[in-house]
């Protein structure tokens, strides 16, 4: 085997995944082997482990599809395409199945309890089969995009390990922070884009071996491409990655990537990792962060191209940073995120987009939507602490996380005043950082403040307040 055994002197409290891939381009498959070294950080005595299998969503007969109707045709290029993970076994253990709601869940049965603060080391072998899609995992015209590539350990709350069903609606992932060492052979002529730090590349026999490493993150992602160029900047230490196809101001969109890393670590706390990679590739929607990679997709106009790069790299800060629950919070990070990106551009007028434009459009198209929602339901429901599957599709979605998240936050700073309003955000970064903070840590800063009830915060998350 490629791996070390694991030993028992890790360095930190954190567990530790060891991935190596490997990308056949002609049958569009990854062959991986993924070892984990858990560290139990929970109160509990576990005899089981639980793993997200998120490729197995684009299986032909998947419960929850990946993409809605609405954007089918964006994402398959080639008409439908499936793909799926399979779990080949699970070494050092007393046994395992996979089954969840939607075949999603590998469950790992331990050859002994481990206790709190004990570690428990065991190997994943699978394969991913990709289908022809745009989307995070999947085989594009110009790209192979590696979200959410390997089986991820499911998080733990007090109910148990939280099994994430692949929703369309938002992003269903919550997973907690890991140190990663990620190796991925592949073809010679592909560049890789990646979360993490490299390490080495190697050559030969018209392939190539890279490995990287990334501290503290809780996923890992990879962008391969044929036709890749890139320019860099390093700022505050981080060196900043544009990867490209087909821009023909590629400067620019460096520029916004370092600026917008420069603005939210001097407003919100400085960044953690040692690199970014911002990466253009086909995708159905606008983009997708990563813990040190944003995907962006290359059928944006100029103006929107821009405010996604900002957007996906405040989203370093709201997900990667400081995690949250995507699946019933999702305005959490989404809304936080979009005001964050409307304080960048606030302070950088040069790209023409301001406060008082931004807030407009948002407030514009959340009232347009549920009238029209009212008239044709006779009901509406405005609650923002609600599950993935409970939005009737993509535009409920945005306008209850995006737009009236924004919303929210701007009524809040205007309450507040724009000091305490930084400052509260400044303090939740720094309490919550590699964490995944709740509602209550998020509105309890605002809270301390002294100006605003919770009851203000419950008026907007449980519908009750009028926009």
């Amino acid at each position: 085997m490629f791996l070390p055994a694991c030993g028992n002197d890790a360095e930190t409290d954190r567990s530790n995944y060891e991935i190596y891939v490997s990308y056949d381009k002609e049958d569009k498959t990854l062959t991986g082997t993924v070892k984990l070294d858990y560290f139990n950080n929970t109160d509990n005595e576990l005899n089981d482990l639980k793993f997200n299998l998120y490729g197995n969503a684009f299986r032909e007969n998947s419960k929850f599809k990946p993409v809605s109707e609405t954007y089918k045709n964006r994402a398959y290029y080639n008409g439908e395409s499936y793909g799926e993970m399979t779990v080949k076994n699970v070494e050092n253990c007393a046994g395992w199945t996979v089954a969840g709601e939607d075949e999603n869940i590998l469950t790992v049965n331990l050859s002994s309890p481990i206790g709190p603060e004990q570690r428990y080391c065991l190997t994943i072998n699978y394969t991913l089969k990709l289908a022809d899609v745009n989307h995070r995992t999947g085989v594009t015209a110009t790209t192979v995009n590696l979200g959410n590539f390997y089986p991820v350990l499911c998080a733990y709350s007090k109910e148990g390990f939280i099994e994430c069903p692949y929703y369309y609606c938002g992003d269903p992932f919550i997973s907690e922070c890991s140190d990663y060492s990620v190796t991925i052979e592949l073809p010679a002529e592909y560049t890789v884009a990646s979360s993490g730090k490299p390490e080495s590349e190697t050559e030969a026999d018209g392939k190539k071996k890279c490995s990287y490493s990334l501290k503290n993150a809780r996923d890992f992602a990879m962008v391969l491409s044929d036709k890749f160029q890139t320019v860099k900047e390093n700022v505050n230490g981080v060196e900043v990655s544009y990867y490209y196809t087909n821009d023909n101001n590629p400067q620019i969109s460096l520029s916004a990537a370092t600026q917008s890393v420069k603005y939210f670590g001097d407003v919100f706390g400085a960044y953690a990792y040692p690199t970014l990679s911002v990466v253009q590739t086909d995708f159905c929607y606008g983009g997708m962060e990563y813990p040190a990679l944003t995907m962006i997709s290359r059928g944006l106009d100029s103006d929107n191209h821009i405010y996604t790069i900002v957007h996906e790299n405040a989203h370093q800060w709201w997900y990667a940073m400081v995690g949250s629950d995507q699946l019933n919070n999702a305005w959490q990070d989404e809304g936080l995120t979009e005001y964050s990106t409307l304080m960048f551009f606030e302070n950088n007028p040069n790209y023409g987009f301001t406060r008082t434009g931004i807030v407009k459009s948002a407030t514009s198209a959340y009232r347009a939507f549920f009238s029209v929602f009212q008239q044709l339901n006779g009901e509406v429901n405005t609650a923002m602490t609600r599950n993935l599957k409970d939005y009737s599709g993509e535009l409920e979605y945005n306008n209850i996380t995006y737009n009236k998240g924004l919303i929210m936050f701007d009524m809040i700073r205007n309450s507040v005043g724009d000091a305490k309003f930084n400052s509260a955000l400044k303090n939740y970064f720094n309490a919550n950082r590699y964490k995944i903070a709740s509602a209550e840590d998020l509105y309890g800063e605002f809270i301390k403040t002294g100006n605003l009830p919770e009851s203000y915060f419950l008026s907007f998350t449980e519908g009750k307040i009028l926009i």
